[in-house]
């Protein structure tokens, strides 16, 4: 075997993903790419998944990856010759109680706003479509016609076929072990055949991937999880197109094959395989039969299926799969490394998403940004907290143990928490604060009322916290909270190119005096939003940039990206060296002048501006911006006197009826004013001019940004969907995104935020009106609204101005 000495890209990994994506990489970008397996192609995980191919996601963008899957699968043979084993047996999906009822219905929804098809059965339906199955416990099944099986050495082997008749290379028995890395980048691919000069790396190695990562500095946060499955002998009266079955309540699943069925599950006490590197000769292998933790499964299937009990066992698999602590996949660039990509971590579900993710990572691979709005399963999602491997193994095994359970709104993790405590941690639980986490952080989302248990209590329709999250909100609008918000990610950009680099960056005008503000969106290619911040000019060559938690190492790394290699500006991450308490509410001001000498006064001091202040002896960086709609500012303290100017506020603020406020009254406090949610009402998908931010674009002004050329091409045509509000009467409705848009009966798209409004008592979404022939005042006022909710259709009316102090007044005054 002789290794080319140069590949435009290499592929390490031959599970499906790794053949996918090279099949891809070749089919549609003609590109030179080499793909390295260590063993044999689907030796390590791929050769013993189950091979079910399910589809519907709770991200549109997802579910168009899965669904480009199964369009793969059945066309792939004609190509290839080769074929995939794809059955489009349809799945059932079972309903055992109220809540995973309400849970489909929404599902059935989420659907139908994503162009699925996908009905709600009765038990006898259920019952005559798969007649060795118990029902009586039933209250009904989802039903989607299009999902099916395949197996997963079929269409790896189809794919790698096909790869090779592009032109990709492939090499069996080839073992990375290094990489030499120039300024940041991979030069050299290091094997134990040789060395590969490359212009790009794609890390698909399985279970393998957090090792080969860190070959290269990357952080892939994956724990290998032992997943257990069987496969019974021939079972009499078992249709060979009989449908996939997910029994969630009773956490297992079924599939027919060969005339028998594979039966496993999701167990809520999952055993973890290493913490350590796993072995590189673990190739086709397995580990023991492990029959008393099984039992569990077992169990219950014979319950939903008593022609288990007598029959045979064929054969026990048990084997690892690659899990992640949130159960959603690992695409995308690394942030630590320019031109290492990873696709790994598929969390049992590998063979539902290989052929899409395959066909967007390579996509992502060539354009160096992701075709689609790739969030959810996007490696810089994660942060150093992900390196930590005692956290990863706990999270994930908690992520594993809910694969199958309620998906209840707004439910929080427990593991490993808490993790990061801001210095108000004790001081808000002495307020009775239940804390949700987010990046590991501890974020106060509600307070307890005394005489409530601090706690949430989850449900399908409105949970414990909505009347005190009420008060909350009231007590913003009318009076003043404080908000512990120094999860915030917090960066400065500093050098004689700060400017320029931003200019270039912002899709808004950052040049702006010393002491000046903006919101900003960034915006890829396409023009759509990559991310949405604030961005304060502190002096002529140095900016403070403060984004969303989540977003932290995403917003990081594209900014890192967009700097060139001559570009004379330092990004630093400054999130821990500052607290951030927002003081917002008609009294901020009146709070705000008892702890500080500094003039607040409006004229003094105006929205969109920032000013050095000292409260309590320490210097302060008030940020006079909201995402509530009242007057307010963000004060940006010294990490280290946050408990201590926090105190200063309390004493000072008791007169005015100051008290700290949750996430979740600012959220619904958001809605009403219509502020925008990043990944959620906007997007990589959605561009400002269809989310109606069009005013923070610099259009007007002779400076080219990263998506002027998109967006100027876009702006002589109607928009073909435009973002837009809408109410509910109705007080027993709950909104929680993704409901379907009915305009005149018939569907132009979907919500992507739901809630509830407190000072207009009514429920609000948003969402994009969608139309082909484009989308204007004119088209939305003539339409007349509905929405449908877990099935129901509800009266809706639609609004493009805010909910709430449409002209903006209160910021200001």
């Amino acid at each position: 075997m002789t290794l080319p000495s140069h590949a435009e890209i290499v592929v390490i990994g031959g599970g499906i993903i790794g053949c996918s994506t090279a099949y891809h990489l070749a089919r549609d970008h003609k590109a030179e790419v080499v793909l390295l397996e260590q063993g044999r192609l689907t030796s390590g995980s791929t050769w013993h998944a189950a091979g079910l191919v399910g589809q519907l996601r709770s991200s549109a963008s997802i579910t168009r990856v899965l669904k480009y899957s199964v369009d793969l699968y059945k066309r792939l043979d004609q190509e290839t010759g080769l074929a995939t084993g794809w059955k489009m047996t349809g799945c059932l999906r079972l309903a055992t109680n109220g809540d995973r009822w309400t849970e489909f219905r929404r599902l059935a929804t989420t659907a139908k706003s994503f162009g699925m098809e996908m009905h709600l059965l009765s038990p006898s339906e259920v019952k005559a479509m798969w007649p060795l199955m118990e029902v009586g416990d039933l209250v009904g099944a989802s039903w989607l016609p299009t999902d099916g099986q395949a197996n997963p050495s079929d269409i790896t082997q189809s794919l790698a076929k096909g790869a090779r008749l592009h032109g990709a290379k492939l090499f069996e028995g080839v073992r990375v072990i290094g990489f030499e890395i120039e300024g940041g980048h991979i030069a050299k691919v290091k094997t134990d055949k040789g060395d590969i000069a490359c212009d790009k790396v794609v890390n698909c190695a399985g279970q393998w991937a957090r090792q080969l990562g860190a070959m290269a500095g990357v952080n892939v946060p994956l724990q290998p999880v032992k997943h257990q499955y069987i496969v019974t002998e021939k079972l009499d009266g078992l249709a060979t197109k009989a449908p996939t079955i997910r029994d969630p309540d009773r956490r297992t699943y079924f599939k027919e094959e060969v005339g028998g069925l594979v039966m496993g599950g999701y167990e809520p006490n999952p055993q973890a395989w290493t913490m350590g590197d796993v072995p590189a000769d673990w190739e086709f292998r397995l580990f023991d039969d492990d029959f008393d933790h099984f039992e569990q499964h077992m169990t219950q299937a014979i319950e939903r299926v008593p022609a288990l009990a007598h029959v045979g066992v064929k054969q026990m698999i048990n084997g690892p799969e690659s899990f992640t602590p949130d159960g959603n996949f690992i695409l995308g660039r690394a942030p630590e490394c320019a031109n290492m990509f990873v696709g790994a971590g598929f969390n049992a579900f590998g063979i539902a998403s290989g052929g899409g993710a395959g066909w967007v990572l390579a996509q992502w691979v060539v354009d160096g940004e992701a075709p689609l709005d790739l969030w959810p399963v996007d490696i810089t999602r994660f942060s150093s907290l992900h390196r930590d491997r005692q956290w990863v193994h706990d999270r994930t095994l908690e992520a594993y143990g809910k694969h199958y359970t309620i998906a209840f709104p707004q439910e929080e993790y427990e593991s490993a928490r808490p993790t990061i405590v801001s210095p108000l941690y004790q001081r808000l639980k002495a307020h009775r604060a239940v804390f949700g986490s987010k990046l590991g952080w501890e974020r106060p989302n509600w307070f307890a009322p005394e005489g409530m248990e601090p706690k949430d209590i989850y449900s399908m329709g409105r949970q414990n916290w909505f009347e005190p999250v009420g008060e909350e909100h009231r007590h913003v609008r009318e009076k003043v909270g404080i908000f512990d918000q120094s999860s915030f990610a917090k960066y400065e950009l500093a050098g004689a190119d700060a400017q320029k680099a931003l200019d270039w960056i912002c899709a808004n005008d950052v040049q702006k005096p010393v002491g000046r503000l903006t919101y900003t969106q960034f915006l890829n290619r396409r023009g759509g939003i990559e991310a949405d911040l604030t961005v304060a000019r502190l002096a002529e060559d140095r900016y403070y940039i403060v984004t969303g938690t989540g977003f932290r190492s995403h917003d990081f790394a594209w900014i890192r990206s967009q700097l060139g290699r001559h570009t004379q500006a330092v990004l630093t991450d400054v999130t821990e060296d500052f607290g951030t308490l927002s003081l917002m509410g008609p009294s901020a001001r009146q709070v705000l002048k008892q702890v500080t000498d500094a003039d607040v006064s409006n004229t003094a001091f105006p929205f969109a501006h920032v000013r050095e202040i000292e409260i309590a002896g320490h210097p302060v960086r008030a940020l006079r911006v909201t995402y509530v709609g009242e007057l307010g500012w963000e004060l940006h303290v010294p990490i280290s006197a946050t408990g201590e100017i926090f105190d200063a506020l309390m004493t000072a603020g008791e007169p005015f009826g100051v008290r700290p406020v949750g996430y979740r009254a600012m959220e619904s406090l958001r809605l009403e004013k219509g502020y925008r949610a990043w990944g959620a009402d906007i997007t990589p998908n959605d561009t400002p001019l269809e989310a109606g931010l069009g005013w923070a674009v610099k259009l007007r002004k002779n400076v080219d940004f990263l998506g002027r050329r998109a967006l100027e091409e876009a702006r002589g045509t109607r928009p073909k969907k435009v973002l837009a509000a809408f109410t509910v009467d109705d007080p027993n409705v709950v909104l929680v995104g993704r409901e379907t848009i009915l305009r005149d009966g018939e569907p132009v798209g979907y919500l992507t935020s739901g809630g509830y409004g407190y000072t207009i008592g009514k429920n609000i979404g948003y969402g994009y009106v969608r139309n082909p022939d484009g989308v204007d005042e004119t088209y939305l006022a003539a339409g007349s609204y509905e929405l449908v909710a877990a099935m129901d259709r509800i009266p809706a009316s639609l609004h493009l101005q805010p909910l709430y102090d449409p002209p903006g007044e209160r910021i200001r005054q």
